[in-house]
């Protein structure tokens, strides 16, 4: 199930950088973060669906893509956004 419009205005709301932005990397981030998790607990109930295994395969590489980014060029805002995210442990 794709992002409902209210819930894809609160990360954006939540995540932006500044007023009008809305593709920054750390909502792209938080987008993907969402959808991974909406994917996963999919694939808890419904373990033989692959198509959507692969699908939860290409968010989790693009999230760690624009991570990476990050982390590489803004350091303190990779380390902002992960602790926000609750990504590492």
């Amino acid at each position: 199930m794709p992002l409902t419009q209210d819930r894809k205005q609160e990360l954006i709301g939540t995540y932006q950088v500044h007023e009008t932005d809305t593709g920054s990397p750390e909502v792209q981030v938080a987008m993907l973060s969402d959808r991974i998790n909406q994917l996963t607990e999919h694939l808890r109930s419904h373990p033989k669906d692959f198509s959507s295994r692969r699908g939860l395969l290409k968010l989790i590489g693009r999230r760690k893509q624009l991570l990476a980014y990050l982390a590489a060029n803004e350091a303190d805002r990779y380390r902002a956004l992960v602790d926000r995210l609750g990504l590492r442990r």
